[in-house]
């Protein structure tokens, strides 16, 4: 992999500043040396020797990138998202920070020719329920972070999807709170494990990129604590990331980033959380954010001004910001700065496999692609086939990726990069990028024996004709989503879908492969062969997608989002925001509270096109032997058994589906199991009692009610093959 000699240079000079940090550290003397003491004594220590200054400048730094009459980079700061200087005379090293949702960032290509490990979008990512393999993709990020010299890893994204439109579903985790925050804690306890500090973001209820800055979300609290903050929860539960990344937009009417009840009460006040909190990308707007749970400001020449800089200096003097929380805005960045082992020499350069990471993203992509339809089954692939036709989607070039922050400049170059168009900072960002995987050139290899034609799709009617002529048709469809801009609907783009329509009535055996950021409209269902889900997938997606079409793959993947018949099934039909002036702040009412997706589906009675938890298999599964117990919380376990004739791999789903006679729904457990044919296992989950509580808003304080809860398991949301009760006991739990 060749590397430009500027970043190299840059790198060495980190690796240099950070060299003399430790040996500053080795000839000034202090307590906070000991490995033996916790990291919060040692934060304190190492905290009292810090200077005014020194502590100012922790809390602020600028994004390590080139703007046009910009300032410089800062030097021994590594082209990247952030940077945050140390201080030498103290051996406290400088924060390197780098986006890595789906993999290192390169933006701008500010390291000339430095390339990563793409990994499959979030969505792919929680479509295989698979906390292993969150786990494995932390680790494998966080290796090839560490041997580009960075420590901060900006990952860990757990918004709830409550609008299909939003432009930056792709980088979630979908609609669920435990899935959400299970999978996003495993990730970054993944990332963790190398001694890099991750964040969990964008607390709380960045729900959509229109107008984001100006948005103000509007929720109760009970609601609140029950979604889309239980999802951060959790993963912050299993995480322990260094740090929580604040919001663009507004909660309740207070900047998230600003906002005393989110930060100080609930994270600070409620969970204990021991980190720091930094803000996003020209999210801070005032220096009094300091008071209201802020510790840091980053990328801080988006913002009106350096409000951490002189501004607090300034704050701290007259005593509107007390010296004791200034303070614990610094200790709190010591603090994870030493449980990640970064004031002892970590993280160490790693060795880092690059055909190893391949495989991780080659397995998240394999369990990530759902089968929605399999009509007469087409899938997988009969070897009579001799002339298959591919079309569309730029499957000849590589496969779709979502753009913004979280862009990866992919290992083996992107082949194709076609821009939209678009102003201000995001403009760099607004161009379709492929991964370099072919899923023609896949095809192919996989299907000597058959002639494979691709045609662009650009006529319908010359693609309709290739079609009819013949055995097999693949169309690939895509809906490009980006940070920044949301979709204006739920349709395929660019007349994709009079695409389908012309290929799908030339020939019925077709297979329709969707590469999107979430859920779309299927006016032409009725006329598809198969249809496969794979979302945007990542560094080896072609040969995913090929191996399930062809067999190699037995499909596993299941929905983390519902998939509506269109948006007249969501409670917002109108995109919040459209249209307005910048800086025009509109509300976001979130009108379903903790209803959200299926749950919402539930509790009005509607049926969606697909439900939250399908996706299906080339072989069958059987569920049977349901045992519920109760007491403190539910311990529900039952018997899975593959009764097909192939290996494959199910996500049997286990939903609350009442209390005390009142009917709700929600996912209170799930496990990724592997079963050979006829093989039986034992499913066992202990939910989580929040998942049984009401969040009560006067008491603050979790509330399960006594009583009999009612149990349904199944393949989806919307379907039950076992279902049982038990009783539990009445308690409280601590917010």
């Amino acid at each position: 992999m060749k590397v430009h000699q500027a970043f190299k240079a840059a790198l060495a000079t980190s690796l240099c500043l950070t060299a003399f940090a430790g040996g500053a550290m080795a000839q000034v003397k202090g307590a906070w040396q000991n490995n033996k003491l916790s990291p919060d004594e040692r934060a304190r220590l190492l905290d009292a020797e810090l200077t005014l200054d020194e502590r100012i400048g922790l809390l602020h730094g600028p994004m390590a990138l080139s703007f046009p009459g910009g300032p410089a980079i800062p030097e021994g700061a590594i082209p990247g998202a952030g940077y945050i200087a140390g201080v030498p005379r103290l051996g406290i090293p400088a924060l390197t920070e780098t986006d890595a949702s789906l993999g290192v960032t390169n933006p701008g290509n500010a390291r000339p020719g430095d390339t990563a490990t793409a990994l499959p979008s979030g969505l792919a990512l929680a479509s295989t329920f698979n906390p292993k393999l969150a786990y494995d993709g932390g680790v494998a990020i966080a290796k090839e972070a560490a041997s580009k010299g960075f420590n901060v890893l900006l990952a860990g994204g757990v918004n709830l999807a409550r609008d299909p439109r939003n432009g930056r579903n792709f980088e979630y985790l979908g609609e669920d709170p435990l899935l959400a925050g299970t999978l996003a804690g495993e990730s970054i306890r993944g990332i963790e494990s190398q001694n890099i500090i991750s964040t969990v973001k964008h607390f709380s209820l960045n729900g959509q990129e229109t107008n984001r800055h100006w948005a103000n979300s509007i929720i109760g609290e009970a609601a609140h604590r029950e979604s889309d903050l239980l999802a951060f929860q959790i993963a912050i539960e299993r995480g322990q990331p260094g740090s929580v990344m604040c919001a663009y937009n507004l909660v309740n009417g207070d900047y998230s980033c600003g906002n005393d009840h989110l930060l100080n009460k609930v994270l600070k006040g409620d969970w204990g959380y021991k980190g720091w909190v930094m803000s996003d990308w020209g999210a801070v707007h005032a220096t009094d954010f300091a008071l209201k749970g802020l510790d840091q400001q980053s990328g801080q020449q988006l913002d009106q001004q350096i409000w951490f800089g002189e501004p607090l200096k300034q704050a701290v003097a007259a005593g509107t910001v007390p010296a004791e929380r200034l303070s614990d805005m610094s200790r709190r960045i010591l603090r994870s700065m030493f449980a990640a082992g970064l004031f002892d020499g970590k993280p160490v350069t790693p060795t880092v496999d690059l055909n190893a990471h391949a495989a991780i993203a080659k397995q998240v992509s394999d369990e990530g692609i759902v089968l929605l339809t399999n009509n007469k089954g087409l899938l997988p692939l009969a070897g009579g086939a001799k002339k298959i036709a591919v079309i569309g989607g730029h499957a000849d070039a590589g496969v779709l990726s979502g753009a913004g922050s979280s862009q990866v400049t992919s290992i083996g170059g992107n082949p194709a990069s076609i821009p939209v168009g678009g102003e201000g900072i995001m403009a760099m960002w607004m161009k379709q990028v492929f991964h370099n995987s072919s899923p023609l050139k896949a095809l192919k290899e996989r299907l000597p024996e058959a002639t494979v034609t691709f045609n662009d799709g650009r006529y319908p009617a010359a693609a309709a004709a290739l079609a009819k002529q013949s055995d097999i048709v693949i169309i690939f469809a895509n809906q490009w989503m980006a940070e920044g801009a949301d979709a204006f609907d739920i349709s395929l783009p660019q007349g994709q879908n009079e695409l389908i329509e012309a290929v799908t009535t030339a020939n019925p055996n077709n297979i329709v492969v969707l590469q999107t950021g979430g859920p779309v409209a299927m006016p032409w269902l009725d006329k598809t062969g198969a249809v496969l889900a794979a979302w945007y997938s990542g560094q080896k997606g072609g040969d995913s997608i090929a191996d399930v079409i062809t067999g190699k793959v037995n499909p596993s993947g299941r929905l983390p989002v519902t998939f509506p018949t269109g948006l007249d099934q969501y409670p917002r039909q109108d995109l919040p925001g459209w249209g307005l002036p910048n800086k025009q702040q509109f509300d976001v009412v979130y009108e379903e509270g903790s209803d959200v997706g299926y749950r919402r589906f539930a509790a009005k009675g509607m049926k969606p096109l697909f439900p939250f938890g399908h996706g299906l298999s080339y072989t069958t599964f059987a569920y049977d032997k349901l045992k519920v117990k109760g007491g403190e919380t539910l311990e529900v376990s039952f018997q899975v058994t593959n009764t097909g004739k192939l290996q494959g791999k199910d996500a049997p789903q286990i939903y609350l589906a009442g209390a005390n006679g009142q009917k709700l729904q929600r996912l209170i457990g799930f496990e990724k199991i592997d079963l050979k044919p006829g093989e039986r296992r034992t499913v066992t989950i202990k939910a989580d009692p929040r998942l049984l509580a009401r969040f009560d808003e006067k008491g603050r304080q979790w509330h399960i009610a006594g009583g009999d809860y009612d149990v349904v398991v199944g393949p989806s949301a919307s379907t039950t093959v076992l279902s049982g009760k038990a009783k539990v006991s009445e308690r409280t739990l601590k917010p």
